[in-house]
């Protein structure tokens, strides 16, 4: 082969090269699997009407989620055919308060979350089904529906510490709305990772004095139940990661209305917090306008999906 050939060898290689690694990068990325969530609604003492939406709009404008919705029926006896195909979703939402499901509902729900489906109960979803073992597993601890010490303990943050009081008292009370700060107590699970120590939170319910089983409960963040609000005087567990055999369950207690759902804090955390509770980690960044401890941080997730 003579030098020229040669030559001309190495520069047809260089302009093959260069054309290979110019595709390269004008290849479009492949686009991230979103994974499938299930809001389930239809019942709550609080308006599910109106927070469903915000709810089904904050997954989705986080580019993480497909949602589809489950509304059960009021009618007790069209109660009886409820039967979400639980086993289509990487995720269930809970935003319901109502009715006890039907056996076979509740069966299957158990199983899903039990081989490693993914569960969130969103505010009032803790205060149902009271006498549901597993659901109360998942949760950790709940509210209301006569609730009391035999449905397990308090659990609260006292001296640098989560603690256990099993004394006597009722479970689920909250004070007047207001906006609190909530300051994070694991900040390395994958929920609360990257997150401000403290933040702020837009005026909502702060529940104190849950109780439950509380096993296999983590607790990721707290806020302080003021008395001077009506509240407990106890550092009171907000956001919680509960293992329930091989699936995740994040409990978060804010949302009560759409006011505490346009808050930043609550959509951040609700979207990592079903992202964790699907897969067993968090992609989902933590966002330059997320709150410090001194102002909150608005955002209207159906505004956003509009645009």
């Amino acid at each position: 082969m003579t030098y020229r050939s040669i030559c001309r060898l190495f520069v047809a290689l260089a302009l093959t090269s260069a054309l290979s690694a110019q595709q390269d990068v004008a290849a479009p990325k492949r686009p991230v699997t979103k994974l499938k969530a299930l809001v389930i609604d239809g019942q709550n003492n609080h308006n599910w009407r109106k927070t469903t939406p915000l709810l089904r709009a904050t997954l989705e404008t986080s580019g993480r989620f497909e949602v589809d919705v489950a509304t059960s029926p009021a009618d007790k006896q069209q109660l009886a055919t409820f039967a979400p195909t639980f086993s289509d979703y990487d995720v269930v939402v809970s935003n319901y308060n109502g009715q006890l499901w039907p056996e076979a509902a509740r069966e299957a729900f158990s199983a899903y979350v039990r081989k490693g489906g993914g569960f969130v109960s969103v505010h009032a979803a803790d205060n149902a089904f009271p006498n549901w073992k597993d659901y109360n597993l998942m949760i950790g601890v709940g509210g209301w529906g006569r609730r009391n010490e035999k449905s397990g303990p308090y659990v609260r943050w006292r001296d640098g510490e989560i603690v256990r009081d099993a004394g006597p008292g009722r479970g689920g009370s909250h004070g007047r709305r207001h906006e609190f700060v909530l300051d994070v107590r694991d900040r390395e699970h994958p929920i609360t990772k990257g997150l401000p120590p403290r933040f702020l939170h837009c005026a909502d319910e702060l529940y104190d004095r849950l109780r439950g089983p509380a096993k296999n409960l983590t607790v990721l963040a707290t806020a302080f139940s003021d008395k001077k609000t009506g509240g407990s005087g106890e550092h009171e567990p907000l956001l919680m990661a509960i293992d329930f055999g091989r699936g995740r369950c994040f409990h978060t207690a804010l949302g009560h209305d759409p006011t505490a759902m346009k808050c930043v804090a609550f959509q951040v955390t609700l979207v990592r917090g079903c992202e964790w509770a699907a897969t067993g980690a968090v992609t989902t960044d933590v966002p330059e306008a997320f709150p410090g401890a001194d102002a909150v941080v608005v955002r209207d997730p159906l505004v956003a999906r509009s645009k």
